[in-house]
């Protein structure tokens, strides 16, 4: 293992060993590693963002954002290594990606050759729904990111570009019934086979596939929770269920909340919440610029992410990070030394000056 990796990995695991549940982020915010001379802008409210030593009139503006926080552990703080890269909670979603922006802003605060205006963003609650979002207020008390040209979104991607994001719809349904003994079911209505009537229609939706920009988004609805019943010998009067819902880019969340209403015939709907999709940004002369750094495929995100938060803003955004997101969340996940170092020079060759960059050829 090479010393770069060495280290990269070393710092994910410090960085795991930090437990940051959503809404708990300040211990791993005070624990960043971000140099001195990086000025910073904003520190309130779960955020810490820094903008460039010395600001170019003029160039380009690119963000980097990581967030800290993580769900819950699960028996996964703290992490471990193996020989291939960092196990635990946050490993891949997304404390690999947060130490390849600290060595990103260790390289512009020891003068990196940039042509870029370079802002780096590290925030919380990103796992938890959008109501709850640090980056929104973020953006009212700094009103100055809306001059952004490019944001990078540091989701697991597996040092992929994926473009845009879906939109991500939840809604609480509840049926009502009246209860009876069981044995004399025809004196009650029963709540759950009402339920069972309504979501069959979501349960046999099949997922349907909307191409933009020549990449195919996969709209999904599943039902994620149920609950209802007190007794095995009473008909139950009370359902609820959860129905989550994620629709591609170009629906907005009007649309999305009519069509999962026209799926449910029945039951009193409830919308938890409804964070809106990203809009597929490829054609940002950033965005090639970026491919051609690594030489990276791009794909679409068959996720939320806050790209769709920078979206409000009008700032175009993409996702790139070493986190595979396969391993994202799971109880076993992880991050590979080697998709650090990709991420860390990926971002560097981005970075550089290009002026200087061919001056050295």
């Amino acid at each position: 293992m090479s010393d770069l990796a060495g280290r990269l990995a070393a710092r994910t695991l410090a960085l795991v060993d930090i437990a940051s549940t959503s809404g708990d982020e300040a211990e791993i915010l005070e624990a960043l590693e971000v140099p001195g001379d990086l000025p910073v802008i904003d520190a309130q409210d779960a955020v810490l963002c820094v903008g460039p030593s010395a600001r170019r009139d003029g160039a380009p503006r690119v963000v980097l954002a990581g967030h800290v926080d993580t769900v819950p552990a699960s028996g996964n703080v703290p992490g471990r290594r193996d020989a291939g890269g960092v196990i635990g909670r946050g490993a891949a979603d997304m404390k690999g990606a947060v130490a390849v922006m600290e060595a990103i802003a260790a390289d512009l605060g020891a003068g990196m050759r940039t042509d870029l205006d370079v802002w780096l963003i590290f925030f919380g609650r990103e796992e938890l729904p959008i109501t709850h979002s640090a980056l929104l207020p973020l953006f009212t008390r700094c009103p100055e990111l809306q001059e952004t040209d490019l944001a990078i979104v540091m989701e697991p991607t597996a040092n992929a570009i994926e473009v845009g994001c879906l939109g991500n719809l939840n809604a609480r349904v509840t049926f009502h019934g009246r209860s009876a003994h069981s044995a004399r079911p025809w004196l009650g209505h029963n709540a759950i086979h009402a339920a069972v009537e309504a979501l069959a229609t979501v349960a046999s939706q099949e997922p349907r596939d909307v191409e933009i920009e020549g990449l195919r988004y996969r709209e999904v609805v599943s039902v994620t929770t149920i609950e209802g019943g007190s007794a095995a010998n009473v008909v139950p009067d009370r359902v609820e269920a959860d129905v989550n819902y994620r629709y591609a880019p170009r629906t907005d969340p009007v649309a999305a909340e009519a069509t999962l209403r026209g799926m449910l015939q029945a039951g009193e709907i409830q919308i938890i919440g409804n964070a809106p999709p990203g809009p597929v940004s490829v054609r940002n002369p950033l965005v090639d610029r970026l491919r051609r750094a690594g030489d990276l495929g791009i794909g679409p995100k068959q996720a939320w992410t806050p790209v769709a938060e920078f979206a409000t803003i009008g700032v175009d955004a993409v996702n790139l990070g070493p986190g595979d997101p396969g391993y994202a969340h799971r109880d076993d996940e992880r991050v590979e030394s080697a998709a650090l170092v990709r991420s860390y020079e990926v971002l560097g060759a981005f970075l550089r000056d290009r002026s200087v960059a061919e001056e050295g050829r």
